[in-house]
């Protein structure tokens, strides 16, 4: 069996430059949320930002809820269908309530404004954007947030494939304790079959 660092090109950014980040965007993030009239709702968008919302959360000094939610747009591929689905709903209710999305990446923008419309449709009074990773190269939808929302970025993702911390390809690479930019001949000889 192979190491899972066999697949990467190189690392974009290392586990302590992910791990300062991510302290960065908490503190703004608990600061915001300390202001609030009542506990937030955090949603992170299941599987990919897991390990984000993880390390997020342990450093919100904040009351908050936390729940998932299942969006699904890429399958196995590298490349959105543009047609996203919720496979998986929340459990905890957010009418009245203000929203946190925490996604790993923001890429074409099609998968969050489905999710922000959807929350907005279960009555959530304001939805903030936290996403670890920022890819505005490949926007194809302004993402509009509602009410007081507002939109926490960690880092400015150029138009690479990129994979670890909770970003995968084909469900693999999630456990990289780093980002780095996915070697295309292990996505390129998947798609020509």
């Amino acid at each position: 069996m192979v190491s899972a660092e066999a697949g990467i090109e190189r690392v974009l950014w290392t586990e302590a430059e992910v791990a300062a980040r991510v302290g960065e965007v908490a503190a703004e993030l608990a600061a915001d949320l300390r202001a609030l009239p009542e506990p937030a709702v955090v949603v992170g968008v299941a599987t990919g930002a897991l390990l984000f919302l993880a390390d997020l959360v342990r450093r919100v000094d904040a009351p908050l809820a936390v729940d998932f939610v299942r969006v699904e747009s890429y399958g196995g591929g590298t490349e959105s269908s543009g047609k996203p689905r919720i496979t998986a709903d929340l459990k905890v209710d957010v009418a009245g309530k203000h929203v946190v999305v925490v996604e790993d990446i923001v890429d074409t923008g099609n998968t969050l404004s489905c999710l922000i419309a959807h929350l907005e449709k279960k009555g959530a009074s304001s939805i903030s954007v936290c996403t670890f990773l920022d890819k505005p190269a490949r926007r194809k939808v302004d993402i509009q947030l509602v009410g007081d929302g507002k939109f926490y970025s960690g880092f400015e993702c150029p138009d690479y494939f990129v994979v670890g911390y909770g970003l995968d390809y084909a469900e693999l690479y999630r456990n990289l304790p780093y980002v780095g930019v996915l070697k295309p001949e292990k996505y390129k000889k998947d798609s020509s079959n």
